[in-house]
């Protein structure tokens, strides 16, 4: 059966999609368009940006300048400065060409997944949702969302290039003090959070009751660049951030567009980051975009717009929203609607929690004194933790890019070898630091072992080489007449594919923290980040199971006692 089932795979790859992936629409569709489960924590990961330096003097004094506009305005509006610049050359094609390697010829990269950065939009449908890209040419606005309300506003020239500072600044004010006035415009943001099917029917039932008006007003935030989110809170810790910009919270989760393909998110007290909807793009594209913004401050955005021509800071807002669903309408149910998506929002994050463990011990220059991979290494703390945490090895996902081929996204590393299985079962179920030094290097040894191993299945997936999408391929091929596998139903297969934990690692100097949802309801999402002095992993989990703060604690752990055999006499002590 399985020879039968590659040799079609082959055909659709040589004859039916010879032109693209033979893996791409099947990726896209069954791996994300048809999920019903809300995008919101399940599909979309969150960016925490660094502060902005040339922002940190009123930040130290406070939130707002003398003009009354927060921190947060002034961030959004340097954000959207430097957006503009980045979305110029995508949608000019004048951005370079991305490549990887570190030796010549460098190796390029397909750069399809740019086309759905902006003014792009996830549209809910019955059963498998839909994608929308409008011609950038034709719409210079982005949208700004503050406390549920809606705006369009217009942020770039005739010429694609960005307005002067000052003007976008001034127009984020006035989107800022109309929403404290709109405080009657129904709060359809809640919607986007809500099962696939439930906001299909609630998207059909707005559009009936607020007819033409309440149509071009969707088609107005649909078409928009990105979404600027002006966030009331003013968190500190990387926590509080990472909860705000996973999911908005109880307190600004109406204040997103969870379909939007890109959402940066400023709150009054200039902390900044973004979400991004996953379903055609993954964090790697997103990457370039976040280090364009982050490379550029307040203080750049201000140089770059003295010599800009005279832009009037009044207009160029358009409130989307306002007086498009009656509330006095006796067959209406959008009201009910939204209160349902609301309450269903509520239960889904207070049934989540997430924690972050911010290592401060050692980083990326010590781990590759020890002569270790920083990825790998941190892969194998993840492991050490998670065996403690459970009791037993469980399969663990680590997402590796294949963008060196045409329409390429991701394949999997499975990270759990018997490699690193004799490794952490050599470490135990406990923490022990007074240990012999034949012992040290014997664990020494099985972790070289281990992150050796787990390098070279990276290089093997990254190559196309891995044997998760192979068989998902040959899955989607069967059809009644064909007979699986045998592989398909085996119980130690299927163990192997259920992903209880799933990893992935960005590491970027202008990132303090990034972070997502599990994949299986007892599972973890670890993302996490190995600078050259520090750690840092956020951790999500089903509150039910209390994982994530004994998780952060089994990190510190394994690090500490990682460290302890490659180059210690003496056990370390905490260092968070």
């Amino acid at each position: 059966e399985a020879e039968n089932l590659h040799r079609r795979l082959i055909e659709r790859k040589e004859i039916e999609m010879k032109d693209s992936s033979w893996l791409q629409n099947w990726w896209c569709t069954a791996g994300y368009l048809q999920i019903r489960d809300p995008v919101v924590v399940n599909v979309s990961y969150f960016f925490h940006f660094s502060d902005d330096g040339s922002l940190g003097a009123l930040a130290n004094q406070k939130s707002f300048d003398s003009q009354g506009k927060s921190l947060g305005v002034m961030r959004g509006a340097s954000i959207l400065h430097s957006a503009a610049e980045f979305r110029k050359q995508i949608c000019s094609g004048s951005f370079p060409q991305q490549c990887i390697g570190r030796k010549e010829p460098k190796t390029p990269l397909c750069s399809v997944a740019f086309k759905y950065m902006f003014n792009a939009c996830r549209i809910p449908r019955k059963s498998q949702d839909t994608y929308r890209i409008y011609d950038p040419s034709l719409h210079k606005h982005c949208i700004v969302a503050r406390k549920g309300s809606f705006f369009a506003v217009d942020f770039l020239d005739d010429f694609g290039d960005a307005l002067p500072l000052q003007v976008i600044e001034g127009r984020l004010q006035q989107c800022v003090e109309l929403a404290d006035k709109q405080v009657d415009t129904p709060k359809l943001g809640w919607l986007t959070s809500s099962d696939r099917d439930v906001w299909a029917s609630a998207r059909q039932e707005i559009l009936r009751v607020g007819g033409f008006k309440l149509k071009k007003a969707l088609e107005k935030l649909e078409s928009g660049a990105l979404v600027i989110n002006l966030d009331s809170e003013t968190p500190v810790s990387k926590k509080q951030c990472g909860n705000i910009f996973l999911t908005g919270g109880l307190s600004s989760g109406d204040n997103r567009w969870f379909d939007k393909s890109v959402q940066i998110m400023c709150t009054e007290n200039g902390k900044a980051g973004l979400i991004g909807e996953h379903s055609m793009m993954d964090g790697m594209p997103m990457i370039s975009f976040a280090d364009h913004i982050t490379k550029n401050s307040y203080d750049d955005a201000l140089r770059k717009s003295e010599r800009g021509q005279f832009f009037s800071q009044n207009g160029g807002v358009e409130s989307l929203f306002l007086d498009c669903i009656p509330s006095n309408s006796e067959d209406s149910k959008v009201h009910d609607m939204i209160a349902k998506a609301k309450s269903e929002f509520k239960t889904l994050i207070t049934d989540h929690e997430t924690d972050v463990q911010s290592f401060q011990g050692y980083g990326s220059t010590a781990i590759k004194k020890m002569g270790y991979s920083p990825d790998a290494f941190a892969q194998m703390a993840i492991q050490l933790a998670v065996y403690r945490l459970h009791g037993e090895s469980v399969g663990i996902y680590e997402a590796t890019q294949t963008r060196p081929y045409l329409h390429g996204r991701t394949e999997t590393t499975r990270a759990v070898s018997p490699d690193s299985t004799a490794f952490v079962e050599r470490m135990g179920l406990e923490s022990k630091f007074a240990s012999s030094k034949s012992s040290r290097e014997e664990k020494k040894a099985l972790l070289r072992k281990a992150v050796v191993s787990h390098g070279k299945y990276i290089s093997k997936a990254s190559k196309g080489n891995g044997v998760d999408r192979h068989l998902f391929g040959m899955s989607m091929l069967a059809d009644d007449k064909d007979k699986m596998p045998a592989i398909y139903s085996d119980p130690l297969f299927i163990r192997s594919k259920t992903w209880r934990v799933s990893t992935s690692h960005l590491t970027h100097p202008k990132f303090e923290n990034w972070g997502f949802g599990e994949v299986v309801p007892d599972g973890l999402g670890v993302a996490y980040g190995v600078k050259s002095d520090a750690c840092v992993f956020c951790i999500t989990a089903r509150k039910e199971h209390c994982w994530t703060e004994r998780v952060c604690h089994l990190l510190e752990e394994a690090l500490l006692e990682m460290e302890y055999i490659n180059v210690g006499d003496k056990p370390p002590k905490s260092r968070l």
